[in-house]
């Protein structure tokens, strides 16, 4: 049996940046954790994040939001931000949401719901956005061989910008995503909404 302390914040929010990115360092220690993901739209939370982990040997990865999703043809992290963060070590995965995708597409175009969009709701029930955006962007990762999926990582997500969420857990991919395990929730907010 184990007993340990799981951070919870009053509301969603980017206000609980820096007590995310406190327990996240501390259970990297504590479980051995070798691969964090985090969602990071400009860049500045990942930023934040290695700042706290460097010279740990943990891999950070930082997912931004695809092309497309705010309308245009350009991702939300600017690419002297990316460069940045590639420059220290932090690589940057730009691809489709695992939890969306097509999926939305239909949805807007022919209403109804896709069973993908009813995972992600579901997700959303634990946690808010920052609990479905840290599985979500997790199977990104590993679906482009950032990484393992036989270890735990720990994932990282937010509710509008931020973080305040994450979890450990043993990623898989989107051909096999039941295989997923959340294994433990680090910190979460107590409301989804804002």
């Amino acid at each position: 049996m184990r007993v340990k302390e799981i951070v919870y914040f009053d509301k969603a929010g980017p206000e609980n940046t820096t007590a995310v990115i406190e327990a996240v360092k501390r259970r990297c220690t504590e479980l051995g954790i070798k691969h964090v993901v985090v969602a990071s739209d400009s860049g500045e939370t990942a930023l934040r994040l290695w700042e706290a982990i460097q010279n740990t040997g943990v891999s950070l990865i930082c997912v931004p939001q695809h092309a497309g999703y705010m309308g245009g043809d350009n991702t939300s992290i600017a690419p002297e931000k990316r460069k940045d963060l590639e420059a220290k070590g932090i690589q940057v995965l730009v691809c489709a949401h695992a939890l969306s995708g097509v999926g939305r597409s239909i949805t807007k175009k022919f209403g109804g719901v896709t069973p993908v969009e009813i995972i992600a709701h579901t997700l959303r029930r634990f946690g808010g956005d920052g609990i479905k955006v840290a599985v979500e962007i997790s199977v990104m990762a590993a679906d482009a061989g950032l990484i393992p999926t036989d270890r735990e990582i720990i994932a990282v997500g937010g509710s509008g910008g931020g973080a305040d969420a994450a979890i450990v857990l043993k990623a898989a991919h989107m051909n096999n995503f039941f295989d997923l395990e959340i294994r433990e929730i680090i910190a979460k907010p107590r409301q989804r909404e804002q």
